[in-house]
């Protein structure tokens, strides 16, 4: 194991290096990673003044963008200290108030109903099944009646290169992302591709 990353409790990836994580976003975008993120952000649909939780928020970049587009109160949590301490530093820099803290997918410190939108984008391949289920599961549980949890992750491909080479690990069946959100309570409301590699997206509704 990398001293960059470290298996959580749940046996799920966590990955530290906060720095080298947003150099190499850049590289694989081509320079264009607002396009990107604006792509994985579309399904949901935000209006302005929602609640936004961006849960595996990484450095932060998404969250940011979610408060741009008009969002009211946002949060980002990710199981990495290092991710989180960046994100903070990217919100000041910003004079954005998002709120980011350290906290586990499958273990949300925020009320029940908290969220009109609740987003978890290329981060659940990072954990194994069981915490997968776990972390949809506490989506829909902070998720407010009427709310969407919006899931984009790397599917099952026969695709090479550097993008697959740094994320072939726990990539998941289309039809299991489906499943892992009504597994979890929510009505599928939309699905496909997210515009970008093989990245797919499930949008689910809280009734």
């Amino acid at each position: 194991m990398s001293v960059n990353a470290t298996t959580s409790a749940s046996g799920g990836l966590v990955v530290h290096w906060a720095g080298r994580y947003d150099w190499l976003v850049t590289l694989l975008t081509l320079g264009r990673e607002r396009r990107f993120r604006e792509k994985l952000l579309a399904p949901a649909r935000l209006v302005a003044g929602e609640s936004v939780l961006d849960i595996g928020c990484g450095t932060g970049t998404l969250a940011l963008l979610a408060k741009a587009r008009g969002a009211g109160r946002v949060a980002g949590i990710d199981a990495s200290a290092e991710m989180i301490a960046r994100a903070r530093k990217k919100a000041a820099r910003s004079s954005a108030d998002v709120a980011f803290q350290v906290a586990f997918a499958q273990a949300l410190p925020f009320p029940d109903a908290s969220f009109d939108v609740v987003l978890s984008t290329v981060m659940l391949h990072h954990l194994p099944r069981a915490a997968r289920e776990e972390a949809a599961r506490e989506a829909r549980r902070v998720l407010k009646p009427g709310g969407r949890f919006l899931a984009v992750d790397f599917v099952k491909s026969s695709g090479k290169g550097l993008l697959a080479h740094f994320h072939a690990h726990g990539r998941v069946d289309p039809r299991d992302l489906i499943a892992l959100v009504t597994q979890a309570g929510l009505s599928v409301a939309e699905s496909g591709w997210a515009g970008a590699w093989d990245l797919q997206f499930v949008v689910g509704l809280r009734a």
